[in-house]
């Protein structure tokens, strides 16, 4: 049996949706989850409270926003997306600190990605290193398979981060 090391973690979830909010706690039940449904409540959660992981929407809470302040206050945070999904954002996620980029679409592997994440912490592996894996046919399916070559120089950097 594959031990979960999302057990017992405290998680901001951030999300305009409350139906996501909802999913995403559900699909967490292990873990102590805080909702927040704006950027307000999430900016004082992040810069009040204490969380291992924040699950970042990027459209409609400003999420590259929470993301700058959650590295600052020395959170995981993972960016989770349906409208601002592009590998041009994907790049921008990982070079502005993200430890993932998730669209919303595989929402439901959430638990996954997050372990894999708390996985490569303690292995002293980067955040990404699973990303690829996770997510590439995705990406060529919704993107082309040629997706990468508009910042060829930085995926071909990314393999060797993982």
């Amino acid at each position: 049996m594959e031990i979960n090391l999302l057990n017992y973690k405290r998680v901001l979830i951030v999300d305009d949706e409350p139906d996501v909010l909802e999913t995403l706690e559900e699909l967490l039940p292990k873990c102590d989850t805080v909702k927040a449904e704006s950027f307000d409540s999430a900016k004082k959660l992040l810069e009040n409270e204490y969380f291992d992981i924040a699950v970042l929407d990027i459209m409609g809470v400003d999420g590259y926003k929470l993301l700058e302040i959650a590295n600052k206050k020395d959170v995981t945070a993972v960016m989770l997306t349906a409208h601002a999904l592009s590998p041009e954002n994907t790049v921008k996620s990982f070079k502005e600190g993200a430890a993932s980029y998730i669209p919303k679409d595989n929402l439901f592997d959430i638990a996954t990605y997050l372990n894999d994440i708390l996985e490569a912490k303690e292995k002293g592996k980067s955040l990404w290193w699973r990303w690829l894996d996770r997510f590439a046919s995705y990406y060529d399916g919704k993107f082309g398979p040629d997706w990468r070559n508009k910042d060829k120089e930085f995926w071909q950097k990314f393999t060797y981060w993982e």
